[in-house]
This record gives C-alpha cells, sequence and structure tokens, in this order.
C-alpha cells in the first residue's frame, strides 16, 4: 500500500509548479495568496494544484478566516520515505554482505579479486 501512495506522490511532486510549492510549505504553512505571490502562475492554478497535493496525502488544510491556509501532511510525507528507506535497506543489506565476503576471504588470506574479465583485456 505505501509503494502504491508513494507512486502516486511522486507522480504528484513530477510537476515543477507543484515541486515548488511544496518546497515553500517546507518551511511552514501558507496561505494560497502567499504561496502565488512567489510563483508565475496565478491564484487559481496554485489552488489546483494544491489540490492534487491534498488528494496524495502530501499537503492538507485548515480555513483561516476566508483563506484556506496549507501545511505539509507529514503522515503523507512517511510514504515517500518509506519508499526509499526499502532501497536504502536493500543497499545497506549488499553492503553488509560485501564487507562480510570481504572480511572472509582476508580470514583466510584470499585478497578480493578485481580482475577484468577476459573480453576486456588487450592483447
Amino acid at each position: 500500500m505505501a509503494t502504491y501512495q508513494a507512486g502516486k506522490q511522486l507522480d504528484a511532486l513530477g510537476d515543477e509548479t507543484r515541486r515548488a510549492i511544496f518546497e515553500r510549505l517546507a518551511t511552514g504553512p501558507q496561505a494560497v495568496v502567499d504561496i502565488a505571490r512567489t510563483l508565475p502562475v496565478s491564484r487559481p492554478a496554485v489552488s489546483q494544484h494544491l489540490k492534487v497535493l491534498k488528494d496524495v496525502g502530501l499537503v492538507t488544510d485548515r480555513a483561516e478566516g476566508t483563506r484556506r491556509v496549507y501545511a505539509i501532511d507529514h503522515a503523507g510525507l512517511a510514504a515517500i520515505r518509506e519508499y526509499f528507506d526499502g532501497f536504502w535497506d536493500k543497499a545497506l543489506e549488499a553492503f553488509r554482505r560485501a564487507a562480510e565476503e570481504t572480511a572472509i576471504r582476508a580470514r583466510r588470506g584470499k585478497r578480493a579479486s578485481f580482475k577484468t574479465p577476459k573480453k576486456e583485456r588487450k592483447k
């Protein structure tokens, strides 16, 4: 489930304007008018982008008088982190195995072999 959610979130952040909006919200909650002031798109366009970010769980909103204030949804952001942590877990596990194999070879008096395959050797 987290992978599915992260995929939708990454798709949403694939848009340059949505990514810029999301990055601005990293500094704290902001009203649509304040976000739009810093971007080369209209306020209605910012609202549409925020709706997409909200639909995939990356932002939340609340009414503050006549304004909508948006903030990063940290629970939604956790899905992206979990997705990338899965890659780190696999990479670190592969590194651990390689380090253990190197240590075993070293204890046996064998060095790791980094020979160039025969195909690539110059004749």
